[in-house]
């Protein structure tokens, strides 16, 4: 998010637009609390996760006086546009503000899930991802010395998109995940044991926290109970949305800042950013709203061919 942020700046400061940071997200609308942006403080910012700007929930955003305040006072202040980075949740409410109210909102695919409609990227998925495998290899060292299965979860309470491209990259032997119809218990015993009647003493089954089996403890649970298995579960949580960002997400936020700003700057209204096939593309706020992109099915068929 960092690199999107210092696009933006820099990109505005070409332009010659005052920019402001609004702390806590729509939290900060809500108190005023935005602050100015310059090139200078916003330097040296583009390797660091997270972001600069803190984030928060804002339940009182779902109020239409709390957003008809909002956009007084940012007309009060002079601001004309905002950049809004975020998933679902932000472009909703950077949507209603601009019905509402006429505010000018760009939007930046932030989400580790990678499941927004209209994009096949967003920021954060590519350092998280890269971030589960990294981890996974060291787990896959000592899986294989002591012989045993390591469940590791990862992030993912209703999209894969994190378990089907983790399981690719670290050769994981099994991945469960929410969209998956066909993977299930039953399905990973098969798989674990086809895997010991081909001499294998050690596995590493990837399980995206939100999985309808009930993640990796329930698993471990069920198989420790039913075949006595030495098991161990890691769960990687939070140390995936966090760390030094990927070059390809500081490369992409540093694009779609500046996009977001020139398009504002330009006439654009009501919009957020996305990638297709490698290119940048537009989309409607409304796209929000489609259904969300599964793993595709061709990553998740290499999976289970790869697994083998």
């Amino acid at each position: 998010m960092n690199a999107a942020i210092r696009a933006a700046v820099r990109t505005a400061d070409s332009l010659n637009i005052s920019v402001y940071g609004v702390w806590r997200g729509f939290q900060g609308l809500v108190e005023q609390d935005w602050r100015p942006l310059t090139s200078r403080n916003c330097a040296n910012i583009l390797q660091r996760g997270g972001t600069i700007l803190n984030t928060a929930r804002c339940e009182a955003w779902h109020l239409p006086a709390v957003r008809a305040k909002a956009a007084q006072d940012l007309r009060d202040a002079g601001v004309d546009a905002l950049v809004v980075i975020g998933g679902d949740g932000s472009f909703t409410g950077a949507e209603l503000l601009n019905r509402e109210h006429g505010i000018s909102c760009a939007g930046i695919p932030g989400t580790i899930d990678n499941d927004l409609p209209g994009t096949d990227r967003t920021l954060g998925f590519d350092t998280a991802l890269n971030t589960a495998v990294q981890a996974i290899d060291r787990i896959r060292d000592t899986a294989s010395a002591h012989e045993r299965i390591f469940l590791v979860e990862v992030m993912g309470r209703s999209s894969g998109m994190i378990a089907v491209n983790t399981a690719i990259a670290c050769g994981a032997e099994a991945v469960l995940y929410p969209e998956s119809e066909a993977q299930g218990y039953d399905a990973l015993v098969t798989q674990l044991k086809a895997g010991w009647q081909r001499g294998k003493r050690s596995s590493i089954v990837v399980v995206a926290e939100g999985d309808s089996t009930g993640g990796a403890y329930k698993i471990s649970e069920r198989l420790q109970s039913e075949y006595n298995l030495d098991l161990r579960v890691v769960v990687l949580g939070h140390i995936q949305r966090g760390g030094s960002p990927t070059a390809l997400d500081r490369i992409w936020g540093s694009m779609w800042g500046a996009e977001a700003v020139k398009r504002l700057a330009a006439g654009e209204t009501s919009f957020y950013l996305g990638s297709q096939h490698g290119e940048l593309v537009t989309n409607p706020f409304s796209r929000i709203r489609d259904p969300k992109p599964n793993p595709p099915k061709e990553l998740a068929a290499l999976a289970g061919i790869l697994a083998r």
